[in-house]
C-alpha cells in the first residue's frame, strides 16, 4: 500500500510539472504574479500602477505577424471603450521593445483590415526577451511553441485578483466582442452580486444567486417577489436597472 501511495505521489508530482513546464499557471482567485517590466510607454510596476483597475493582461506570439497585426488593430479600436470600463489593456510578447516600436509604427502607417486603418496603439507592451513574465503566467506552453508566447487572455481586477482565463492557440485570432462582453459580466456581477446566463449581454435579465438554506428557499417561492422571475426555488431572473455598462 505504501508503495502504491508513493508511485501516486510521484505521478502527480510528473503531471505538475509537465503541465507548468512553461512556467506557472495562475489560477482565477489568485493573486496575479507581480512583476516589473519594461514596455514601450516606460517601466511598469504591476500590480502597484494598476490599483483600483481593470487589467486585461494579453500575450502575442511575435510581432510583425499577420494574425497579431489584426488582434493588436483591434485593441486599438476598442481602447477608448475598455477606458471607459475603467479597464487598463497591457500587451505582451517576447520581442525587444524596439520591434515592438517598430510594429506598432508600421501598423499605424501601413496596416488595414475590416476597415481599420491609421490605428495607433496606446497600451503599453511589455518586451519579454528573458520570458521572466511570460513564464509567471504560463503563456509559454511548449506543445504549441518554446519560443512563441500563446494568446493568453487575463482578466484582473481592481484588487489584482485573477478574474477570468482565456487562451487561444497561435494560429487563430481571439473573439473581441466575447472579451468585452465577459468584462462587463464580471463588473456586473461585482456591482449587484448576481451571476449571468448564457451568452448574457447587457440589458439581458440576470441570475438570482439560488438560496442558501431550505427556509429561504421555501419563503422565496411562497413571497413570490415581484421583481423576480423564478422557474423554480433555485432559477430566479431578474431586471438590473438602467446603467451606464453598455
Amino acid at each position: 500500500m505504501k508503495k502504491i501511495k508513493a508511485t501516486l505521489i510521484i505521478t502527480m508530482l510528473a503531471i505538475t510539472t509537465a503541465s507548468y513546464a512553461g512556467g506557472n499557471i495562475p489560477l482565477i482567485g489568485e493573486d496575479a504574479p507581480a512583476f516589473k517590466a519594461e514596455t514601450t510607454m516606460g517601466t511598469i510596476n504591476f500590480p502597484a500602477d494598476y490599483k483600483g483597475k481593470w487589467v486585461i493582461l494579453f500575450s502575442h506570439p511575435a510581432d510583425f505577424t499577420p494574425v497579431c497585426t489584426t488582434e493588436f488593430m483591434t485593441f486599438a479600436k476598442m481602447y477608448d471603450e475598455f477606458k471607459a470600463l475603467n479597464t487598463e489593456l497591457i500587451g505582451l510578447s517576447i520581442d525587444s521593445v524596439y520591434s515592438h516600436i517598430a510594429w506598432a509604427r508600421t501598423i499605424k502607417e501601413k496596416a488595414e483590415y475590416k476597415g481599420m486603418k491609421n490605428m495607433q496603439i496606446k497600451f503599453p507592451i511589455i518586451a519579454d526577451i528573458k520570458m521572466e513574465v511570460a513564464k509567471k503566467y504560463g503563456m509559454i506552453q511548449e506543445s504549441a511553441s518554446d519560443t512563441k508566447a500563446v494568446r493568453a487572455v487575463f482578466f484582473i481586477d481592481p484588487n489584482g485578483k485573477i478574474r477570468a482565463i482565456l487562451y487561444y492557440p497561435l494560429s487563430n485570432g481571439r473573439n473581441f466582442d466575447e472579451i468585452k462582453r465577459l468584462l462587463i459580466a464580471m463588473q456586473t456581477t461585482d456591482k449587484y452580486n448576481v451571476a449571468t446566463g448564457a451568452d448574457w449581454r447587457p440589458g439581458d435579465e440576470v441570475i438570482v444567486p439560488p438560496p442558501s438554506s431550505c427556509g429561504i428557499a421555501e419563503e422565496r417561492m411562497k413571497t413570490k417577489d415581484p421583481n423576480f422571475k423564478c422557474a423554480d426555488w433555485f432559477f430566479c431572473l431578474k431586471k438590473l436597472p438602467e446603467t451606464t455598462t453598455k
